[in-house]
């Protein structure tokens, strides 16, 4: 497989190489319908948001204070008070999950309040969703900040403040995870595309015995590969494209930066995706045993270490380590960046040189096994 490059030869074998994967059902399904999916699963079945916690009231006073700042918690607009009762029975609700958490207004809230400005309340959490549990502690808290500043500016009693926070959270407003969790999405449908349908190619021509009739031929190592890269590289890219559309006209992402950027970054991460299935398929042989390495090496890692869902800062430091050699890690931060903030080429380009680096290596892998075994 040393024959110099012929462009007749070559166009034969790509040509080959698209109607097999038009004539894959399974192939379409990944490459089409699986992203679709996947899209609208963290669009819609997957959030970070805390809006609207469902609680429950223990009113222990029936004073006007005590009345007062129950109606607050029930006009605010991040709890949903499910049920008001004795606190006995709320504590089953809380067991069995019908509420997230319990707000105790004490027998002698109204009284502590009238002759000392102020007093206490209980919030009981279920401590087996510890996220949901402090937002839910901090923001009965707020709660309660809110309604005493209000009673005070009513009575004339409120005091200006030494110093005033005004909060402005830039690109996301309003705080939605969806605007982020639907571009790191995408992440993991190139992911998918990338080196999973990859890790079939070769191994699929081993299994179906075609290999023998590529190796009697002269085409080059250059060609061979090239014929394996290109069709999947341009669906990896249609997908893609699939994917963000969706993003942005059906979930409400905001695309605030180029076209130009979008492919450059997707581009990027397709080299050592593709690369990655390339070696994993010469390497093996085998359909199955390509699938399943291609899961637990590329999927998995893009999907827990890239900082997609869990934020690599708080991983343990050599977890952290781990992340600088999954190429997803470099890939999400850009696409967060690009639909969200714009274009920022002083960010995109170190992790775009990053991803063509592990590219060259797993390309050089690949050419390496696929010597080994057809030269």
């Amino acid at each position: 497989m040393s024959a110099p490059w012929n462009y007749r030869r070559f166009s034969a074998m790509l040509l080959k190489e698209t109607l097999q994967i038009f004539r894959d059902p399974s192939t379409l399904l990944i490459a089409f319908v699986l992203p679709v999916l996947l899209i609208f699963l963290f669009g819609y079945g997957v959030s970070l948001d805390t809006a609207r916690t469902k609680i429950a009231l223990s009113l222990q006073d029936g004073g006007a204070p005590a009345q007062s700042l129950a109606g607050a918690f029930q006009r605010s607009r991040w709890f949903d008070v499910a049920a008001i009762g004795d606190l006995q029975q709320l504590k089953h609700d809380l067991v069995a999950g019908k509420v997230r958490a319990i707000v105790v207004i004490p027998s002698d809230f109204s009284r502590r309040v009238e002759r000392q400005g102020g007093a206490d309340i209980q919030v009981i959490t279920d401590g087996s969703s510890p996220n949901t549990a402090s937002f839910a502690s901090a923001y009965a808290q707020g709660v309660q900040a809110s309604w005493a500043a209000a009673r005070s500016a009513d009575r004339g009693t409120v005091a200006a403040p030494v110093i005033a926070i005004d909060q402005r959270f830039w690109f996301n407003p309003e705080l939605a995870s969806r605007f982020f969790l639907v571009p790191g999405a995408i992440a993991i449908v190139m992911t998918m595309i990338g080196t999973l349908l990859t890790a079939l190619v070769i191994a699929r021509e081993w299994e179906r015995g075609t290999m023998e009739a590529i190796m009697a031929t002269p085409i080059g190592m250059g060609e061979f590969m090239a014929t394996k890269v290109i069709p999947y590289f341009l669906l990896g890219l249609g997908s893609m494209t699939t994917c963000a559309l969706l993003a942005v006209f059906v979930f409400g992402v905001p695309f605030r930066g180029s076209p130009l950027a979008l492919l450059a970054i997707a581009s990027a991460f397709l080299v050592p995706a593709l690369g990655q299935g390339l070696f994993i398929s010469a390497a093996t042989k085998n359909q199955f045993v390509a699938s399943q390495i291609a899961l637990l090496t590329a999927f998995l890692p893009g999907l827990l270490l890239s900082g997609f869902i869990y934020e690599i800062a708080s991983m343990p430091r050599w977890v952290q380590a781990i992340t600088y050699l999954i190429p997803a890690r470099y890939l999400i931060p850009p696409l967060q960046t690009v639909f969200v903030t714009g274009d920022n080429w002083r960010l995109f380009l170190p992790d775009i040189g990053a991803m063509l680096g592990f590219g060259m290596v797993f390309f050089t892998l690949a050419v390496r096994a696929t010597k080994r075994r057809i030269a």
